[in-house]
């Protein structure tokens, strides 16, 4: 099935049972390992492996959670680029999504209770190549995928938060 089908299909039916659009989706488990080592894991069999940077106490043997952030977040748009290209009935030859942020360490250590753990600021750089395709049309595909990737949309509203401690 096609990308284009697929959409179709899916947006069809969610439009019939809006009562089934909204769903929990499925949780990530991390258990902490030697060191700062975290292994996650899905219900799916899905896995990943992080580690702090050398200078907070890591081994920096794997990505740290802060770039697989980053690394959701262009994964996102990317894919996102290419399903409302499918969708309207555009070709894309290439696209690169680069996502970088700016962070104040100060945060996450807890030094200064004004600073935020998380990104100061979040940057998205994005290049497509689709043929007959001018930069307005570029731009308004990028914005589209941005404005509806749910990692996107986290980063730049508060969500939510529930805390439960056993």
């Amino acid at each position: 099935m096609s990308i284009q089908d697929a959409v179709e299909r899916a947006s069809a039916y969610l439009a019939e049972h809006p009562t089934e659009a909204r769903y929990r989706d499925a949780a990530a488990v991390a258990r902490l390992g030697a060191g700062l080592r975290v292994d996650v894991t899905g219900p799916g069999g899905e896995s990943l492996h992080t580690d702090m940077p050398r200078g907070i106490g890591g081994a920096a043997t794997e990505p740290s959670p802060g770039w697989f952030l980053r690394a959701a977040a262009a994964a996102c748009v990317a894919s996102l680029i290419a399903i409302r290209a499918a969708a309207t009935g555009r070709t894309i030859l290439s696209c690169e999504v680069r996502v970088d942020s700016e962070s104040d360490d100060r945060g996450i250590l807890g030094l200064d209770d004004a600073v935020p753990a998380g990104p100061i600021s979040t940057r998205i750089e994005i290049s497509i190549e689709a043929p007959g395709s001018q930069r307005p049309d570029r731009v308004a595909l990028a914005r589209w995928a941005v404005d509806h990737c749910p990692v996107t949309d986290a980063l730049s509203r508060a969500v939510p938060l529930d805390l439960d401690v056993r």
